[in-house]
């Protein structure tokens, strides 16, 4: 049986692209930390060469945080499927460069540190054109199925990305970046078969006072507030990409071989999480599952940086895969129902925002801890840490535990805020 909103044609190939694109960023990504760890390791120490992977999550960041509030607005005002595209192109751009450079043998870190900028560009425009794309394709009762249905997209395609990147990478290593490429390609494909859609009306006014407009409605909203910061503080702590080539290479000592299924097994328990909600979405008590699902990746991300052996390390991070996973599809529909299509670009841009702090940030937090106080203190002490955050959280937003279903209203249109001095 087909899900239904995969019968939906233009919502297929979006479905496709963000598959496609997502194997592909994901093969690149695995290449480009091994490389950036091994080239380090031929003059550094285990903590050094754990810096400079800090390092190309906060390169990845930078740009991302001074362009995400631009690209909600262009999300908003201009046609998403161009963005879409656009952004797609430049990836292509940036597996061409590694695929080049590695094959003449020209790879350095400052090549490997631009490209990663680069890619926080591209970054910064996919999250909010993408996310408010997906919407725009499917009537408002399928939202959440569709929502699993990319999630699962997103999350098989970091399952098949990790491995394929490493299996081509011992074939020859600019192979993974030629398949990319070529992968990057389809997905462009694909986007130019998303037919037009109807263009969300934006009021008048000047870009920044339309960008703000966005941060503002995200701050008014305490549901979608909390549900933002909650995803930020809980995975900025307790993330551990950053830290797995310094467990395959140097604690579990599986080499580059066993860094693929590490990199792959969160993405195993999330698509399977995934493929679940689009068949079985969840429908009672979505707050208190959401949170009760952090405590459960805080827990396993703890136990991981514990573990001394290879297949309860996999275990652990399929687990902390699925809760995330779990965590991410009721945070995401609520976040899109609660938010009218107007103003979806620019508050899906300010939750890009803070999945990329998290993320990005969350691996320069890794990398710095695990210099200053070794990879297994800062894994241990940030899965716990995430589990602090999530019972503050429960506190401080109440409006998260009194969230029992997906059954809301439709969201109100947007008001503009009252003028200083009005009444």
């Amino acid at each position: 049986m087909i899900p239904a909103p995969l019968r939906i044609p233009a919502f297929r190939a979006f479905w496709l692209a963000r598959l496609t694109t997502t194997i592909a960023q994901m093969a690149m990504v695995i290449v480009i930390g091994w490389q950036v760890y091994d080239i380090s390791r031929e003059t550094m120490s285990i903590g050094d060469a754990a810096f400079q992977l800090g390092l190309i999550g906060l390169v990845q960041f930078v740009p991302l945080f001074l362009l995400t509030p631009m690209s909600g607005w262009v999300a908003d005002r201009l046609d998403r499927r161009h963005v879409a595209r656009a952004v797609v192109a430049l990836e292509t751009l940036c597996a061409l460069i590694l695929f080049l450079a590695t094959w003449t043998g020209q790879l350095s870190l400052p090549i490997l540190f631009g490209v990663a900028a680069l890619l926080g560009v591209a970054r910064a425009f996919a999250g909010p054109a993408l996310g408010a794309l997906a919407p725009n394709l499917v009537p408002r009762d399928l939202l959440p199925r569709a929502i699993a249905l990319s999630s699962t997209a997103w999350q098989s395609g970091a399952i098949i990305g990790p491995a394929l990147g490493g299996i081509l990478y011992d074939i020859t290593p600019h192979l993974s970046y030629g398949v990319s490429t070529a992968l990057f390609a389809f997905a462009t494909l694909c986007l130019f078969l998303i037919p037009p859609v109807e263009r969300p009306k934006i009021e008048p006014g000047k870009p920044i006072q339309r960008m703000i407009e966005g941060l503002s409605y995200v701050r008014r909203n305490r549901l979608v507030l909390g549900a933002i910061t909650l995803d930020l503080f809980a995975v900025l702590l307790g993330g551990v990409t950053a830290m797995l080539p310094v467990y395959a290479r140097d604690i579990l000592v599986v080499g580059a071989q066993g860094l693929g299924p590490l990199r792959a097994a969160p993405a195993l328990g999330a698509t399977l999480t995934a493929i679940y909600f689009s068949f079985r979405p969840i429908k009672t008590d979505v707050g208190v599952k959401m949170l009760a699902a952090v405590v459960v990746f805080g827990a396993a991300t703890a136990i991981f940086g514990l573990s001394k052996f290879y297949f309860l390390s996999l275990a652990m991070l399929a687990l902390l895969g699925a809760a995330d996973m779990f965590s991410v599809y009721i945070r995401q529909s609520l976040i899109q129902l609660h938010t009218p299509d107007a103003m979806r670009g620019r508050v899906s841009a300010a939750s890009t925002l803070a999945i990329s702090a998290s993320n990005e940030l969350g691996e320069t937090r890794s990398g710095f801890s695990a210099a200053l106080i070794g990879p297994v203190a800062a894994t241990v002490g940030g899965g716990i840490a995430a589990i602090i955050v999530t019972l503050i959280w429960a506190r401080w937003f109440p409006e998260l535990r009194r969230a029992r279903t997906f059954d809301l209203p439709d969201p109100a249109p947007e008001k503009p805020p009252v003028a200083a001095g009005g009444v």
